[in-house]
This record gives C-alpha cells, sequence and structure tokens, in this order.
C-alpha cells in the first residue's frame, strides 16, 4: 500500500502538468489544418510543363475555371497543388473526355521551374 502511495504522489506533479499544458495556443512552428474550399476534384490527366498545370476534369457541359480553384501547398523544396470544385455543374450534357483547365505558375503563387506534384485522385473519362 505504501508503495501505491508513493508512487501516485510521484506522478502527481506529471498529471497536474498535463493540464497545464492543455491551455497552450500551439508553437509557431506547429503543422496547422486549414479549412480547404469546395471538395477534391478527380481529375482525367494533368500536365506540368512550361510553368503552367493543365488538368482534364469532367464536365456536364457547364465546368468553367472559376468552377475550379487550385490549392497550392509548399512541401520542403517542392509544392502540390490539389484541385478543388468549389462550384457544382448541374447541366445535362456530360462531356465524355472532360475539359481543360489550365493555370499558370504566376496564378498560383509558383515561382517559374518550381518542382511541383499533384495530389487529385485520378478518374477514368466517361465513356
Amino acid at each position: 500500500m505504501r508503495g501505491l502511495i508513493v508512487t501516485v504522489l510521484a506522478c502527481a506533479p506529471l498529471l497536474s502538468g498535463c493540464v497545464v499544458m492543455d491551455g497552450f495556443a500551439p508553437r509557431a512552428s506547429a503543422p496547422r489544418t486549414a479549412a480547404l474550399p469546395g471538395l477534391m476534384e478527380p481529375i482525367h490527366a494533368a500536365a506540368i510543363a512550361q510553368n503552367q498545370a493543365v488538368f482534364w476534369v469532367s464536365s456536364n457541359g457547364c465546368t468553367a475555371k472559376a468552377d475550379l480553384t487550385p490549392v497550392v501547398r509548399w512541401v520542403g523544396d517542392g509544392s502540390t497543388i490539389t484541385l478543388r470544385r468549389i462550384k457544382e455543374d448541374r447541366c445535362e450534357r456530360p462531356m465524355a473526355e472532360g475539359v481543360e483547365m489550365r493555370w499558370s505558375f504566376e496564378e498560383m503563387g509558383l515561382a517559374p521551374g518550381a518542382r511541383v506534384s499533384v495530389e487529385n485522385p485520378y478518374q477514368a473519362p466517361i465513356g
């Protein structure tokens, strides 16, 4: 019994430290998760060339560039682009091959020649 009391008393400062630490704000270097716009868009294909990112996405006939937004995350010495759909295409004229959407590195805030990868899942074209 005496051993149990000694163990509890020895651990008490550690347990109280957990409660105190809970109220602290995260350090500036801790990764932060921000809410991203829209939904991740499955893509038919992507190409990164000549300081541009080109995506082929599904369309029901009305998809425009303003309906999608590229979200850029810097990872190490490169960056990752995630294409997100912010407006649903409610038309009823599906395009079997999808549509091409293009953004320059400048539009996305990337330096010319930047290393880039694409995070979106691939989806085969309809048809």
